[in-house]
C-alpha cells in the first residue's frame, strides 16, 4: 500500500520530504505528487529479440515496487538476497558494482529483486568496462563451417576480452540508469532518511522504495512478434515489435545514376566504408566516440580531402563512400546493400566492386602505428590481390605521422562490415584499425565509450564557439589518417601519384566534426550545413548512435541525417538556384531521366549581429537507402540465420519514482478497517431500508380537514 508519511513520527498529509522535492524539482500541489517524487532522467534496459532469444529486460504490466537499498560491495548482497527483512528490494548499484558477477547473483536472487538503477560515473572505469560479448557478431560474419571453421568463433584472436555478456543476458526485472544529478541525490536523501536503522538496528516502517514502469510487449523472440504484429484483427492494429533499422548513407566522386539498377557497364568501384552506429546495455544510449564516431569522421574528412582532385582530376575508378547503419546488431546495412547489389537492386552490383578499403576502431593509437586486416583465405589466393592494397596503404602513409603495419600472424577479419562482402564473392579488401589483436577500446559498445575515451578535451576557460576551433591532439592524428585512406583510395582508384601532393585533410574540419558529434551537435558549424527544418533536432549534447527502429521518421534519425548533410556539404556543390527551385530539383524531373543528383537547401550562416542566415542550394551524389535486413522487408524470413534478425519490443510508457511504503501489518490493518466499514455500512444501510417505512412515514391529515 502506497502511503503518505511525511518522516519518521512526523504528522501525515504533507510532502514526502521538501528537500527531496526540491532537489527533484517538484511542487507540493497534488495528491500523486504528495505520494510519489518522478524520477525523471532514468533509462530503460529495453527487451530485444532476434530469431533465437529475448535479451533485456522488463517490469510487470503495473510496475516493479521494491524497497530502495544502496548497494555498498559484493558482500552486501546478502542483505538483498537472505537476510535483508523487508523484500522485494530495488538496488541502486554504482557503476563500479555494475558487474556481470553482481547482475547474475541478482537475476538468480529467488524473487527478493524488484529491480535495478546503475548510477552512471561522470568518469570511465579504469579497468573497462564492456557488456557486449567477446566476439561480436561471430554468428554473421563470413567465418563458418563453409569457410575456414580453425578462424570462426574467435578461436584465434578474442577481439573483445573485456566483454562480459550482459548485453545479451535477459532479466526479468527493470534495470534503469540514472546520471549522478539531483534525481541521484533525492534516492540517497530518501535511503539515509529511512531505510537505515539507527546504530545497525532494523530499520522500522515507512520505508523508501522504488516503482519502474518498462512493461514490454513482445515475448520469445521474433517470429513470434512478428507473427502477432500480422494477426492482430482489431480497427486500431497494436503491434508488439518492430525490426530495427535505418538508413545506409552512401555517395560518390562521380555521380551514379540511381534510376537504373543493377550492374553499369565500364564502371568498376572502389568501397570506402565505415560504419555510423553503436550500443550499449541502456536503451538509446550509445556514444560510440571510439567504435564508430572515430572512423566515420575519419571516411568524412578523407572524402572531403578527395574533393578538389577528382573534380580536376577524376581518377579511372570511382571511389563509392558507404557508411553503414546497424552493424552492431549482425551487419544490419551493408548485409541489406550486399544484397540488393547482388539481386540487381542497387546503383551497382557486386560486378562493379574493384576493392574494399573499411575505416574501423582508429581513435586510440597509442603511437604512429595503425594496423591493416585482411582475411587469410583472399592472401592464399592468388587471383585475389590483397597484397597490392596494403602496399598502396603503406606508400600513402609515407612522410606522415602513420604508420600502416600488418599483423604478425595470421588471424581472421576483426568484426567489420567487409565481412559481409566477402560471405556473397571473394574481393580484395582491408580493415583498418588502431588494434593489431585485441580490441584497444576497453568500454566497447557501453555508455563509458564517449569523447573522454578518446582524450577529447579542452582548455576550462574557452566558450562553446572556442572549443569547436580549438585543434586537438586527437583531431590531428585523424586528419593524418584521414590523409593517408584519401591518397591510399585515389592510388587504387588508379589516379596519377603526382595529384597526392594535393590530397590533405583538414585537422580543423576533423575537430569541427568531433566537437559536433561527441560533445554538442547545437553549434554555429553543423547549424550553417543542415536544413532550416532539421535545426530542432540539434542538441546541446553529444549525439547518440543507437540504430532504433526501422519506423522512426527519417527526419529524426539525427546522426544518419548529420552524416548525410555534411558529406553532401563536403563533397558537392553550391549552385545558385532559389531555395523553391532546390526543394523542386528532383520533382520537376520526369522520372525518365537518370536521376544522377540529389540537392539540399541548407541554412548557411548568420550574418553578424543577426539572426537571418544566408542559405544555399547543395548538390551533391549523397543519397540514403534503406538498412533494414533483408529478413524482414525482402524475405520475410524471421527464423533467418544469414541475415540480421533483431526487433525491439513496443512499450506502453516508461517511467520511475520513488515514494513511502508502509509496513505489511498497517496494509492489513487499513484493509481490516476499510473492510468494517464497509461491512458496518451495508448493515446500517439494510437496517435504515428494512424500517423505512417507520423511520421516513409522514401522517396523512384526513381528507375532510378544513381550515
Amino acid at each position: 500500500m502506497e502511503n503518505n508519511v511525511e518522516r519518521k513520527g512526523d504528522d501525515q498529509g504533507t510532502c514526502l520530504d521538501l528537500t527531496l522535492f526540491s532537489l527533484a524539482g517538484v511542487s507540493c500541489n497534488s495528491v500523486e505528487q504528495k505520494i510519489y517524487v518522478e524520477l525523471n532522467n532514468m533509462v530503460p534496459c529495453v527487451r530485444l529479440l532476434n530469431a533465437t532469444h529475448q535479451i533485456g529486460c522488463q517490469s510487470s504490466i503495473s510496475g516493479d515496487v521494491g524497497v530502495i537499498h544502496v548497494l555498498e560491495s559484493e558482500a552486501n548482497l546478502e542483505w538483498v538476497l537472505s537476510t535483508g527483512p523487508n523484500p522485494p528490494y530495488m538496488v541502486i548499484l554504482e557503476s563500479a558494482l555494475f558487474t556481470r558477477s553482481i547482475m547474475m547473483k541478482l537475476k538468480n536472487g529467488t524473487g527478493r529483486v524488484a529491480g535495478a538503477a546503475v548510477v552512471v560515473s561522470k568518469t570511465n572505469p579504469a579497468e573497462g568496462f564492456s557488456p557486449h560479448t567477446k566476439c561480436p557478431n561471430e554468428n554473421t560474419g563470413v567465418y563458418s563451417e563453409s569457410y575456414d571453421p580453425t578462424m570462426a568463433h574467435c578461436n584465434v584472436t578474442v577481439w573483445n576480452p573485456l566483454g562480459n555478456g550482459l548485453s545479451y543476458e535477459e532479466f526479468d526485472f527493470p534495470i534503469f540508469s540514472l546520471n549522478d544529478d539531483n534525481d541521484t541525490e533525492a534516492i540517497r536523501q530518501c535511503y539515509l532518511g529511512y531505510n537505515l536503522g539507527v546504530n545497525g538496528s532494523t530499520p522500522e516502517y515507512p520505508l523508501c522504495a522504488m516503482q519502474l514502469f518498462s512493461h514490454m510487449h513482445a515475448v520469445t523472440d521474433t517470429a513470434t512478434c512478428m507473427r502477432r504484429n500480422d494477426i492482430n484483427f482489431s480497427i486500431n492494429p497494436e503491434m508488439v515489435c518492430d525490426p530495427l533499422g535505418d538508413y545506409n548513407v552512401w555517395g560518390s566522386t562521380k555521380p551514379l545514376n540511381n534510376t537504373a539498377k543493377g550492374h553499369k557497364e565500364g564502371e568498376s568501384m572502389v568501397i570506402a566504408a565505415t560504419r555510423l552506429d553503436s550500443r550499449s546495455f541502456f536503451w538509446d544510449v550509445a556514444p560510440g566516440a571510439e567504435s564508430a564516431v572515430s572512423g566515420f569522421v575519419t571516411l568524412l574528412a578523407a572524402a572531403h580531402a578527395l574533393h578538389n582532385v577528382t573534380q580536376e582530376a577524376h581518377p579511372p575508378r570511382t571511389i563509392l563512400y558507404t557508411f553503414f547503419q546497424g552493424e552492431a546488431f549482425d551487419y544490419i546495412g551493408s548485409s541489406r546493400m550486399v544484397y540488393e547489389m547482388d539481386h540487381k537492386q542497387f546503383a551497382i552490383d557486386l560486378d562493379n566492386v574493384h576493392s574494399v578499403v573499411e575505416i574501423g576502431q582508429v581513435g586510440l593509437r597509442s603511437s604512429s602505428e595503425l594496423w591493416v586486416h585482411s582475411d587469410p583465405v583472399s592472401r592464399r589466393n592468388n587471383s585475389i590481390n590483397v597484397s597490392s592494397l596494403i602496399d598502396t596503404l603503406k606508400s600513402a602513409a609515407m612522410n606522415l605521422n602513420v604508420t600502416m603495419s600488418v599483423p604478425s600472424f595470421s588471424q581472421p577479419l576483426p568484426p567489420s562490415s567487409f565481412q559481409r562482402f566477402l560471405r556473397a564473392r571473394p574481393i580484395p579488401g582491408v580493415v583498418i584499425a588502431d588494434h593489431q589483436s585485441a580490441f584497444s577500446n576497453r568500454y566497447y559498445e557501453s555508455i563509458y565509450d564517449k569523447a573522454a575515451n578518446l582524450n577529447l578535451t579542452y582548455p576550462a576557460n574557452l566558450t562553446e564557439d572556442e572549443q569547436l576551433e580549438f585543434v586537438t591532439e586527437t583531431a590531428n592524428a585523424l586528419a593524418d589518417l584521414a590523409t593517408v585512406v584519401a591518397r591510399a583510395l585515389y592510388k587504387q582508384a588508379g589516379g596519377a601519384d603526382a595529384q597526392l601532393i594535393n590530397i590533405k585533410a583538414e585537422p580543423k574540419i576533423v575537430t569541427q566534426m568531433l566537437y559536433g558529434f561527441l560533445v554538442r551537435s547545437n553549434n554555429t558549424w553543423f547549424q550553417a550545413l543542415v536544413p532550416p527544418e532539421f535545426k530542432n533536432f540539434l542538441s546541446k549534447l553529444e549525439c547518440h548512435y543507437y540504430v532504433g527502429v526501422s519506423q522512426t521518421p527519417s527526419h529524426a534519425r539525427t546522426p544518419t541525417r548529420l552524416v548525410q548533410y555534411l558529406l553532401a556539404n563536403l563533397t558537392g556543390t553550391t549552385i545558385n538556384i532559389t531555395k523553391e527551385n532546390c526543394h523542386n530539383s528532383l520533382i520537376i524531373k520526369p522520372s525518365s531521366l537518370p536521376q544522377l543528383y540529389s540537392y539540399v537547401w541548407v541554412q548557411g550562416v548568420a550574418s553578424p549581429n543577426s539572426t537571418e542566415r544566408q542559405g544555399f542550394c547543395v548538390r551533391s551524389s549523397v543519397r540514403l537507402s534503406k538498412a533494414v535486413s533483408p529478413a524482414f522487408d525482402l524475405l520475410q524470413e524471421y527464423s533467418s540465420k544469414d541475415y540480421s534478425t533483431w526487433t525491439e519490443s513496443r512499450w506502453k510508457f516508461i517511467k520511475a519514482r520513488i515514494f513511502l511504503v508502509a509496513s505489511h501489518d498497517l496494509e492489513m490493518l487499513t484493509l481490516g478497517v476499510g473492510v468494517g466499514i464497509l461491512l458496518s455500512s451495508l448493515l446500517l444501510t439494510y437496517i435504515i431500508s428494512s424500517k423505512a417505512d417507520i423511520l421516513f412515514s409522514s401522517g396523512r391529515e384526513p381528507a375532510n380537514a378544513t381550515y
